[in-house]
């Protein structure tokens, strides 16, 4: 374990003195994938290098457990340094978990309304939002690409790309089902109804992830419809891009110009196709696992959100908080941490069986 982690010390420095390059620096794409790589490998080196200094400071305070004056606070040092020793020790096990290349990627979001009617859009419209204000918290920017909103309010669907540090590392457990349970504004009797949305993260595709062949593409254009004002029904700017090998189908209208509408489409459609790809290897994976949590199966009811209680739960985890006011305002960080942690232990778990 220490030779691999001293391996990537080296490269640490190489790369620490390659961002100092001017050259580099320069060239934005090459800068933009070794800060990267200094950003993922950054974590490991410094807790290795306190592991170190831990180790140094055990074996002195071991020399000094034969002086009589300094035994009693070497014994106390030795016994701080030793938690400290194996709690360094946990945390670079965890750090050299074989990591998900996908992680520092950003994503396309995907809400869409199920079960529950005019309800379940209402609740799409509030699962939107609440990403969208977890995305501010963690200064990302979130954009919309395309939508589709229900008369009474919210979305039947919206589709969403949120860009920024560890994007898809913090969501990607949030594929699923989300159910929820409230008394709608127009039930008389105060009945509790349940309704459903399930939402798709998917790590957006690159250039290089995925080539797609002009020919294999089916576009339309034709006139925007919805708000927006004089433009509307006056000129083809909106996009329908089928890509037909796949089936996969993916329109744009939320831009004015037909360039950027195409553009939008461009990217959705790659990261689907790209996301129908992981899935079916993440399924042959999932045959050689005992447990899988976040699989990003669409059909897994995942988690419930039951507003006459203030309750949120995570079926997979077992996590029940009663604070869904703030939760559904995007404070979600407990339960992502929740879910990367507990999806840490597992494979920490299977790796130490496997050896």
């Amino acid at each position: 374990m220490f030779d691999k982690i001293q391996d990537f010390e080296v490269r640490f420095q190489e790369l620490e003195s390659l961002l100092s390059d001017p050259v580099i620096i320069s060239n934005q794409p090459e800068f933009r994938k070794l800060s990267r790589e200094h950003s993922d490998l950054s974590p490991i080196v410094e807790a290795f290098r306190r592991y170190k200094k831990v180790l140094a400071e055990l074996e002195e305070n071991r020399e000094l457990l034969s002086d009589p004056d300094m035994k009693e606070m070497a014994e106390e040092e030795l016994s701080r340094l030793t938690e400290e020793r194996d709690s360094l020790d946990a945390e670079i096990k965890l750090l050299l978990l074989p990591k998900d290349p996908n992680d520092s990627r950003d994503v396309i979001l995907e809400i869409r309304a199920g079960t529950g009617g005019d309800e379940s859009a209402l609740f799409a419209g509030d699962l939107f939002r609440m990403y969208s204000r977890f995305a501010e918290k963690n200064r990302w920017k979130v954009e919309m690409l395309s939508c589709s909103e229900s008369e009474r309010g919210g979305f039947k669907e919206v589709i969403a790309s949120i860009e920024g540090q560890d994007v898809y590392a913090k969501l990607k457990f949030e594929s699923g089902t989300h159910r929820v349970q409230r008394v709608p504004e127009t039930e008389a009797q105060g009945r509790i109804h349940t309704s459903a949305c399930t939402v798709a993260i998917m790590a957006e595709a690159e250039d290089v992830d995925i080539e797609i062949r002009p020919d294999d593409l089916k576009i339309d254009v034709y006139r925007s419809s919805g708000a927006g004002g004089q433009h509307v029904n006056t000129t083809d700017s909106a996009v329908r891009i089928t890509h037909l090998p796949t089936g996969t189908v993916v329109a744009c209208q939320e831009e004015r110009s037909q360039i950027k509408n195409r553009a939008k489409a461009m990217k959705v459609l790659k990261t689907r196709i790209l996301d129908n790809i992981l899935q079916e290897q993440n399924s042959k994976m999932a045959a050689d696992r005992k447990q899988q949590v976040g699989s990003g199966d669409r059909s897994e009811r995942i988690r419930t959100y039951n507003f006459p209680q203030g309750r949120m739960t995570d079926h997979r985890i077992g996590l029940t908080l009663y604070r869904l006011d703030s939760i559904i305002a995007g404070d979600i960080e407990e339960i992502t941490d929740a879910l990367r942690t507990h999806y840490q232990m597992e494979a920490l778990k299977a790796q130490s069986e496997a050896s």
